[in-house]
């Protein structure tokens, strides 16, 4: 079975907003069920009642992904529903920035809670039930999609506890991609690595616990949400681009999936940072004016 199928079957979480709704649409569109899940109830209900005027048959979960337990119940309503799914898309994710000493233990836990855990458990609660499936029917195929970032393939001074959380998913899919091909050819994995896109994401305190509340922002802190929120927010390419290159990839099962393949020469210049090797290179070697003006703001008084 292929996601691609009118028989498919999607798990999205962060589906109520950006990539996971546009995500949500295509796969309404192409005839499969879909299971949207995200920690915003009031936004989700929203988005379902959307999908389902595409046709599509939907189940909604509200949860935070962060929670082992709320993922497994995810997994468990999904299976109750309609079944193994044939696509599930681990996309719920936050921001975070400032300097790197000055992230508190808190914003540490909510952001890699998030990002990576969130993942983490996604992976943990589907990958032996698309296994399973795979193993009763040979024609069956199922594809696990992880959201990292660019910032998993470079390390953007500033923004630390977000580039640690997407490093790790990048290797956490990396790794699954090769677990998976030693047991079977039927499950595929692969890694969203996007740039600057308009989706919401500079606004993530919005859904922030209150057990996990922020401390107040320090000037890195401030400086890096006011930096972010210019270039997320003024992004050409659009949550709608990326979905469909989502569902690209699966049909061509293409493993690494990137928004903005032209900042690709960052990375190109991380590795050959280590290769050589060198100290790590300047960020900003192409745009000198906004590392001035970010040193500038930073040491001033």
């Amino acid at each position: 079975m292929n996601p691609t199928s009118t028989r498919g079957i999607a798990v999205i979480t962060g589906a109520a907003s950006g990539f996971g709704l546009q995500t949500s649409r295509i796969a309404a569109q192409r005839g499969m069920k879909v299971v949207m899940a995200d920690v915003q109830a009031d936004a989700l209900a929203i988005a379902q009642h959307e999908v389902e005027g595409l046709g599509a048959e939907v189940l909604p979960f509200t949860l935070d992904v962060s929670k082992a337990a709320e993922v497994e119940a995810l997994a468990e309503a999904t299976m109750r529903r309609f079944g193994a799914p044939t696509f599930v898309f681990n996309n719920a994710g936050v921001g975070g920035g400032g300097l790197v000493w000055e992230n508190t233990l808190r914003d540490w836990e909510w952001v890699l809670g998030v990002n990576l855990m969130g993942v983490v458990h996604g992976v943990r609660a589907f990958t032996p039930l698309m296994l399973a499936a795979a193993k009763r029917d040979p024609a069956w195929r199922g594809h696990i999609v992880n959201t990292a970032s660019m910032a998993g393939l470079v390390n953007p001074p500033n923004m630390g506890i977000y580039n640690v959380s997407k490093h790790a998913v990048v290797s956490l899919s990396e790794t699954l991609y090769q677990d998976l091909a030693l047991v079977t050819d039927q499950v595929r994995a692969h890694v969203l690595c996007p740039f600057f896109v308009p989706t919401g994401i500079h606004r993530s305190e919005r859904n922030r616990p209150a057990d996990m509340a922020a401390a107040k922002p320090t000037k890195s802190q401030l400086i890096g949400q006011a930096m972010s929120e210019k270039a997320v927010t003024s992004g050409k390419v659009t949550a709608a681009d990326v979905a469909a290159k989502v569902f690209a990839a699966i049909d061509a099962n293409a493993f690494y999936i990137y928004s903005h393949p032209r900042a690709l020469g960052s990375v190109q210049q991380r590795l050959e940072d280590v290769m050589t090797p060198r100290n790590p290179s300047d960020p900003f070697r192409d745009r000198p004016e906004v590392g001035a003006e970010l040193k500038r703001q930073l040491r001033a008084e």
